[in-house]
């Protein structure tokens, strides 16, 4: 009860800001006007954390402006830049671009965009298989492998956000079901799940045999892996090889 009114006191709010920014621009040339609404798209974009919204950015521009035009001419003034804008996670966000990617890292001394430990091969496999059979419950995934999959392994995907609870599954008992996020999508660069690599593309980078993958026999089916938690060549770093 109280998270809903403070919720729709945050809506009230809101609306009454946008009552106060003139969106519409009526007094301004038709150029100039779309000049206003490319710089302020830019601007809340920019402010963000997190990847914007369309609906976030349809508050500041009229109701007839073309975001994908704004978000193309955005981009095209940006072609020289060292950032660039994406769309990630069913939003808009500035990224550094890939080719700048080690100068970030010896600054910073972790990548761009990247605040979390990295995955060791088990968890990045237990990862790739949620992506692909989303909701899936820890059972299923622990009959993938073989072996039990732990309620800790799941639980370092939970604390980074990488994945969270899911519908009941239908089975016995209705365990949960584990889904991936959109910090998921945000990290791996991705819109939508729909821009997940296939399964020809894992196993053409050498990552897994879809034979053996089909057989359930996911661990094994590494192809030409000897040590499945070598953390080089990890599933995360051919998945981000695959998407870009």
């Amino acid at each position: 009860m109280a998270e809903a009114a403070r919720s729709e006191r945050l809506r009230d709010k809101s609306d009454v800001q946008r009552m106060l920014v003139d969106t519409e621009l009526e007094h301004l040339p038709a150029e100039l006007r779309w000049r206003e609404w490319m710089g302020r798209v830019e601007a809340v974009i920019f402010a963000a954390s997190e990847p914007v919204t369309r609906e976030m950015l349809a508050r500041v521009v009229g109701k007839n402006c073309n975001l994908e035009l704004i978000i193309d001419d955005i981009r095209a003034e940006l072609a020289g830049r060292p950032y660039e804008l994406v769309a990630v996670a069913g939003g808009w966000q500035h990224r550094t671009k890939k080719a700048f990617a080690d100068v970030v890292h010896a600054a910073f001394g972790t990548p761009a965009g990247q605040g979390s430990k990295e995955l060791s091969q088990s968890e990045a496999l237990v990862l790739m298989c949620i992506a692909y059979f989303q909701p899936i419950t820890r059972a299923e995934l622990s009959s993938f492998f073989g072996k039990e999959v732990s309620r800790d392994l799941i639980g370092i995907l939970r604390a980074q956000d990488l994945i969270a609870s899911g519908p009941r599954s239908p089975q016995p008992g209705a365990p949960y079901t584990y889904v991936t996020t959109k910090t998921f999508l945000s990290q791996f660069g991705l819109d939508t799940l729909r821009q997940l690599p296939d399964f020809e593309a894992l196993e053409d980078a050498g990552l897994l045999s879809k034979e053996k993958l089909l057989a359930g026999d996911i661990l094994t089916g590494l192809a030409g892996r000897e040590n499945p938690d070598d953390e080089e060549g990890s599933v995360i770093e051919v998945m981000e090889d695959e998407i870009s």
